[in-house]
């Protein structure tokens, strides 16, 4: 059994990691962390080496999240992706056919959302198997009943 987590830059991404060795453990799973690099189409004047930009930002999410890593007391794998992060990371999940997958929330709110894109509510929409999504204490609670 596999549990995906998806990791990035953000504070969110400790408590990601956090509820993912939880919810590994619980399973008798394996943890596969997946940070995926989404560099869209930027034109610019000056000569950018996008595949240096890439590393540094893997380097920086990995370094930011090796303590957690290295003291779970579950099988962790890592997994570097490229593309659009919703997309990657529910094929990911489905190609491994795991029993969940885990990701968080920015915390951006309905119309930053709106125009960035969500990637956990697009993979909520789009993932084969259960969702876990993850949000920072400070967000606010959403009324869901209408009232």
């Amino acid at each position: 059994m596999i549990v995906v987590a998806g990791v990035d830059d953000s504070p969110t991404s400790q408590l990601v990691v956090a509820r993912a060795i939880e919810e590994t453990r619980w399973r008798k799973a394996e943890l596969h962390l997946v940070h995926v690099v989404y560099m869209p189409i930027v034109y610019t004047e000056v000569p950018v080496d996008w595949a240096e930009v890439a590393e540094a930002q893997r380097q920086a999410v990995w370094g930011a999240l090796e303590p957690a890593i290295s003291t779970a007391d579950v099988p962790i794998q890592r997994v570097d992706l490229d593309g659009y992060p919703p997309e990657a990371l529910v094929t990911y999940a489905s190609e491994q056919e795991a029993s969940l997958l885990v990701v968080g929330t920015r915390g951006r709110g309905e119309f930053a959302a709106l125009i960035l894109g969500s990637t956990s509510h697009r993979a909520i929409h789009l993932a084969d198997c259960d969702i876990l999504v993850v949000k920072p204490p400070d967000q606010p609670e959403v009324d869901v009943t209408g009232a």
